[in-house]
């Protein structure tokens, strides 16, 4: 009780989350941007860029093997198949969705708003019977003000079923799985999206700018100079629209009468450096989520010789930050206290690191020559069948003339000294 009450005051000292900078006016909302542009995930979505980036580490995440482990008596691991997370994680976790689409979306919610979660369902014996996601941008993190624990305030919609729209529900930590990203007080996350709202809106305006300039004609927009006085300008602007705008009227002859003369006086776009602009902003949206430039398209610095070096490193400093995030908020968020020493979630990330055929054959050779691997555990890495225990699939061998230098010689000398 003591230790209760004594971490009760502290986590009430704490500021509930938030999501702006302490003592800052500065929001770190989606919204309008510097290049005038509103930004938020579904605009920034229609950004190719952004969708790319999004899908392949949504789809990676997804596509990865997700297996729930326990730990053996003689200190190794072992698939918990007979425990009830193992199909949710690995199969279905709700009757509505597989393993691979439920991931696939709480992690489209993770890069998009900076957090995801999902609803545990629990049985009468407080075991997880099933994971449903719940949509980030109307689930707000707070903190009770008698307690100062943490609880989830989630508002409802039609989308959801039997219950009423306009309510909200409050959710204890106990039955929320919640997956921050990147933030400053360690509860909520920060949106990459919001971070850098000024970067895409950049992106959706030379986009904008470029369809714009192309529905005009794909020529510069101009005046129309008269040497006398016009009595209707609007009808002679929209004649001249309608007559060479829009890329179908590009490239038409203008006839100008009455001693008109047209002045353009826009920049060209390659006075601007539109194409460049563009380009740099694809660079700097894949910056934003660390995802190398030659997986989105961009093959400028990539080649043969480089871009498999440039994989594995997606996997070492992309991947694992986001799979760890992962299985620590799963085993913190599904495991009872007394699970947790025996059983953990893990990611399987080796298919990803695996190099060509001969580099690995060259791994596996040595592996097997010097006594960490067995047949069936290469044959397992490669999928394929297991050799039966009595053939000697589960055999560890290492080369005859490997001995310890302590005992160098032995065998000319002999144990007793005399041959023998």
């Amino acid at each position: 009780m003591i230790t209760m009450g004594f971490l009760s005051g502290l986590f009430k000292s704490r500021d509930a989350p938030t999501n702006r900078t302490a003592g800052s006016a500065y929001s770190f909302f989606m919204g309008g941007s510097t290049s005038g542009k509103r930004v938020n995930e579904r605009t920034s979505m229609q950004m190719t860029a952004v969708y790319s980036c999004v899908r392949i580490l949504s789809e990676a995440v997804a596509g990865l093997p997700l297996h729930f482990y326990e730990y053996t008596d003689k200190g190794s691991k072992a698939k918990a198949t007979e425990h009830p997370l193992y199909f949710l994680l690995h199969d279905e976790p709700n009757p509505e969705m597989t393993s691979f689409v439920f991931r696939e979306t709480l992690m489209t919610h993770l890069l998009l708003w900076g957090n995801a979660y999902a609803q545990i369902i629990r049985n009468g014996k407080g075991e997880v019977v099933a994971l449903y996601p719940l949509m980030p941008d109307r689930m707000d993190v707070k903190r009770d003000s008698s307690t100062g624990l943490l609880y989830y305030e989630y508002r409802v919609s039609n989308d959801d079923a039997k219950i009423n729209s306009g309510s909200s529900v409050n959710l204890p930590p106990d039955e929320v799985l919640h997956i921050p990203g990147l933030g400053f007080d360690g509860l909520v996350g920060y949106s990459p999206i919001a971070m850098a709202k000024n970067a895409i809106g950049l992106a959706i305006a030379a986009e904008e700018y470029g369809s714009k300039f192309f529905a005009n004609g794909a020529a510069p927009s101009g005046a129309l100079e008269h040497p006398g006085t016009l009595k209707d300008a609007a009808k002679l602007r929209e004649s001249w629209q309608s007559l060479f705008g829009g890329s179908s009227n590009a490239h038409k002859v203008a006839v100008l009468e009455e001693g008109m003369k047209y002045v353009p006086i826009s920049i060209a776009p390659s006075d601007a450096q539109f194409l460049e602009t563009r380009k740099f902003q694809i660079d700097e949206i894949a910056r934003i989520f660390r995802v190398p430039p030659h997986m989105v398209g961009d093959l400028e610095k990539s080649s043969f010789s480089n871009i498999e070096q440039q994989s594995l490193e997606f996997v070492k400093y992309t991947l694992d930050p986001w799979v760890s995030r992962w299985e620590q908020s799963m085993a913190r968020s599904l495991l009872k206290p007394e699970e947790k020493k025996q059983y953990f979630m893990k990611f399987n990330v080796d298919g990803l690191l695996r190099g060509d055929y001969q580099s690995r054959m060259n791994g596996y050779a040595v592996g097997r020559q010097n006594g960490w691997m067995s047949a069936n555990d290469i044959r397992e890495l490669e999928n394929l069948d297991r050799i039966p225990a009595e053939q000697g699939g589960d055999l560890y061998l290492i080369n005859g003339n490997m001995t310890k230098l302590e005992d160098a010689g032995i065998f000319a000398a002999g144990k007793n000294g005399d041959g023998s």
